[in-house]
């Protein structure tokens, strides 16, 4: 039973659904929507670990810290790498949407649903659970991602047909085929759009002997990287630092580079697209050639994947109307139905 104190602050307090992800946190806010879209990156010093700047403003720092400082992402392939600094990621974000002006104290107590990758372990879903009680949630509950963003992306995942989601994001890429509330067949790969940011630091590091930044790299994917033959290639410049001579440098790359940088990790992902297929029963497999697959996240938005994904599964491909905000809309709409979350949920706070 909750008690009677949590009740009058629940009263003051907004309902959320996050989306905490390894690269971005959003949140939503029932009545409002999505208030909360920052980097999960936190600014420490580096002795006494005090949080110097969260989000945005830590993001601004990454490779531009004094040697007294570091930025850290406080999530790793999905799940809490360092507890207390996603608590005080997350903290200060649940704060940040109860501010109010005016208000000197503010004791927020929302009941939050999270969006976790499928397949984590008991100890990383009760971590995540942690976090969010910690972070001032009266009541917390876990929904896998994959389930979360075929909500959000209008599935029928309650009713006895075959869909199937597919979730490209920072730290992994989640795929499911779902039906009756469930996830049949799936799979978690911990890869996803960092990996591909290493994929290009590596390639430029062996292939042109130059040092890139994690921004710039992440800059370089969204601008030149593809899965597929373009019409007509792109090209850029960028900026690091020679290896051999450790002086600034500048380099010409161009999008048939990239796509070699990134081919592996892009069929690391496609080939778990062809085996959760495979693993899934033949009607549901049925129900997925006529309906199509539906991909979303920041990594479907990578030039020519949707078409690879079909010419490899020979099945229709369908980008999310909203791919970036899938997961956190799924979630948000759990908000108000009580029915679906009981069957969907794979942990709550107690």
């Amino acid at each position: 039973m909750i008690p009677i104190v949590d009740h009058i602050l629940g009263y003051f307090s907004s309902d959320l659904a996050v989306d905490l992800g390894t690269a971005n946190t959003l949140i939503f806010v029932k009545g409002k929507g999505i208030v909360i879209r920052e980097p999960s990156i936190v600014a420490l010093h580096r002795k006494t670990k005090k949080v110097v700047a969260i989000g945005v403003e830590a993001r601004k720092m990454i490779g531009r810290t004094p040697i007294n400082m570091i930025t850290v992402k406080p999530l790793k392939d999905g799940v809490i790498s360092d507890y207390d600094t996603t608590l005080a990621m997350l903290s200060y974000f649940v704060k940040k949407v109860h501010e109010k002006p005016g208000r000197r104290i503010s004791l927020p107590r929302p009941r939050i649903i999270l969006g976790v990758p499928s397949q984590v372990t008991e100890v990383e879903r009760r971590a995540l659970l942690d976090v969010a009680i910690d972070s001032g949630a009266r009541e917390a509950f876990l929904v896998e991602e994959p389930m979360a963003a075929a909500i959000g992306a209008g599935l029928p995942v309650d009713e006895p047909v075959g869909s199937m989601i597919v979730d490209i994001g920072g730290g992994t890429s989640d795929m499911a085929v779902i039906s009756l509330g469930g996830v049949v067949s799936g799979k978690s790969l911990k890869v996803g759009g960092d990996t591909m940011d290493r994929d290009v630091i590596n390639y430029v590091r062996i292939r042109h002997g130059l040092a890139l930044g994690e921004k710039t790299a992440e800059e370089v994917k969204m601008l030149l990287g593809s899965a597929y033959m373009m019409e007509v290639e792109k090209q850029m410049t960028v900026r690091g630092r020679d290896l051999e001579k450790g002086l600034p440098k500048s380099v010409k790359l161009t999008s048939t580079q990239i796509r070699e940088a990134l081919a592996p990790t892009i069929r690391t992902i496609v080939e778990a697209i062809r085996e959760t297929l495979e693993d899934a029963p033949p009607e549901l497999a049925a129900d997925i050639s006529r309906k199509g697959i539906v991909v979303c996240g920041g990594g479907s938005l990578i030039f020519g994947l949707p078409k690879l994904i079909s010419q490899e599964t020979k099945m229709s491909v369908i980008v999310a109307q909203e791919p970036l905000y899938c997961v956190v809309a799924g979630c948000s709409k759990l908000l108000n139905d009580n029915d679906l979350l009981d069957k969907v949920k794979i942990a709550r706070s107690h």
